[in-house]
């Protein structure tokens, strides 16, 4: 048996800074208390916790870090940005990530979360709200095709006559959310 090293990794910066810039907040500020992780609920489900993913951003792993699954798990719930005691707003730095990886065309394990956060932000866009029924049919269409709209069609009739999913009302998003759509847009925002 042959004793394994360790791979050398030479920080670059650059990434680092970029991710900075775009979330606003100092990444290089962590210094690895943990407390982040330790206080995360879907730590279990991440193939790099928190604390070692802002310590691979720090590095300027930008692979790693854009390919892992941790942004995508995310739950959003904020439980590490109250935690750290820098002030870094950890999971906004998810989101940053989770903006990035898109923007890069980066493929990651949790394919099919960035399909589900497309259909989600058109049925927001349109309506000013979720519809259930016309997000999931998107989501399904662009996650497994026709196929897979047809083979969920049958759960989706039943679901319809019991009265769980009912059919779009005349709403559209109102001035106020189409302005937060087009500000974010116009922004180029991650």
């Amino acid at each position: 048996m042959g004793i394994e090293l360790p791979q050398t990794i030479l920080p670059t910066p650059a990434w680092r800074n970029e991710v900075e810039a775009l979330s606003g907040y100092r990444v290089s500020a962590c210094y690895q208390c943990e407390k982040c992780t330790n206080g995360c609920p879907v730590s279990f489900a991440m193939d790099i916790v928190p604390h070692r993913l802002m310590h691979a951003i720090n590095l300027g792993m930008k692979e790693t870090a854009l390919r892992s699954n941790t942004a995508w798990v995310c739950a959003s719930c904020e439980t590490c940005t109250t935690r750290c005691p820098n002030g870094i707003d950890i999971a906004h730095i998810m989101d940053t990530l989770r903006q990035m990886s898109l923007r890069e065309g980066m493929r990651n394990a949790q394919k099919e979360t960035p399909v589900f956060h497309a259909s989600f932000l058109a049925s927001v866009k349109r309506y000013g709200r979720i519809h259930e029924l016309e997000m999931i049919a998107d989501y399904t269409l662009r996650n497994e095709g026709l196929k897979g709209l047809l083979k969920q069609a049958g759960l989706g009739l039943s679901m319809f006559m019991k009265g769980k999913m009912p059919l779009p009302h005349s709403y559209r998003a109102n001035r106020q959310v189409k302005n937060i759509f087009s500000q974010v847009e116009g922004k180029g925002r991650p």
